[in-house]
């Protein structure tokens, strides 16, 4: 990763996590990169502030203290920081899975660490919970995405063993035809050759390699396929958990309902991995309290107690 990229990454996150404006003077001394006299500081954060919103991120400008003319200061709110991806390729999807990875190792980064707490340092409060690194990681199981985008385009069919829901081994013959990403896992629509019909399936169930082979010279897209809706018909069992206000910003992202309570709003959330969801609840800690499943209790209840045990 380049200088450059680092330092943007950085001055997002310092200024996702700072809970008031923050200075450009602040800036400089928090952030890693800004170098050279005062004016070259000054012109590299212009282009900064510049890139990052060519990128879709709103950087909003304010006061320290509005009775007093203070010096300018920035900021960017969590919920202004969102992107409209629209309708995106195969191809684009594959790229952005790279940039999520190289966003959330950058999120935990030593550079970006020590500009949070050079800011706490500064009597500066920052709340690590507006992170990217709550963002859901898309895992895409180690598999190789350039060669599935490869064998849609081309329409070859994709042979591999593939573990089923009941842990049971199969080899399969698919020719894929698209890609979807659902809670942080990527999967891969395809028509399976042995039965004719459209089948779901998760990289990280697919069980060594892929081999890609030639596909049939006649083959065609299912007219009615449409990889924004590969998981309508899907039933789930939902989560009920409730979430502090102003907290769980990337489980309110995966409920389907939500009802205000007060001090809390109360949200069901698909279960589509225990673990994975119980993961992310215990990122929360007393934020959040599930109340059902029964099975999604004692999840949370046993990694507790190995937590426990394993530390003391």
């Amino acid at each position: 990763m380049s200088r450059k990229s680092e330092r943007l990454i950085n001055l997002t996150i310092a200024l996702l996590a700072t809970k008031r404006f923050i200075t450009k003077s602040e800036i400089f001394k928090t952030i890693e990169g800004y170098e050279g006299s005062p004016e070259a500081k000054g012109r590299m954060f212009e282009r900064d502030k510049d890139d990052l919103r060519t990128l879709g991120i709103e950087i909003e400008v304010g006061s320290f203290d509005p009775l007093f003319n203070d010096e300018a200061g920035y900021r960017i709110k969590q919920e202004r920081y969102q992107l409209d991806l629209g309708e995106i390729t195969a191809l684009e999807v594959s790229l952005l899975s790279l940039a999520a990875q190289a966003w959330q190792g950058a999120s935990l980064d030593d550079a970006a660490q020590r500009a949070l707490v050079k800011l706490n340092s500064l009597g500066i409060a920052v709340d690590e919970a507006n992170l990217p690194d709550t963002v859901l990681f898309f895992s895409d199981g180690g598999v190789d995405l350039a060669m599935i985008t490869m064998a849609i385009a081309e329409h070859q069919i994709l042979e591999f063993t593939y573990r089923n829901h009941d842990l049971s081994e199969e080899e399969r013959r698919v020719v894929p035809i698209g890609l979807s990403t659902r809670s942080g896992f990527w999967y891969f629509t395809g028509v399976d050759q042995d039965i004719q019909e459209v089948r779901t399936f998760r990289f990280d169930r697919v069980i060594g390699a892929f081999s890609a082979k030639r596909g049939p010279e006649d083959f065609e897209t299912p007219e009615d396929f449409d990889a924004q809706r590969v998981f309508d018909n899907t039933n789930h069992e939902n989560a009920l958990v409730d979430i502090r206000r102003g907290k769980g910003t990337s489980l309110r992202a995966l409920a389907i309902a939500t009802k205000s309570m007060g001090e809390w709003d109360q949200v069901q959330i698909p279960i589509l991995d225990m673990k994975t969801l119980s993961s992310l609840l215990l990122w929360h800690g007393d934020d959040v309290y599930v109340h059902s499943p029964a099975e999604l209790r004692e999840e949370i209840i046993a990694t507790l107690k190995g937590l426990v045990n394993l530390h003391g």
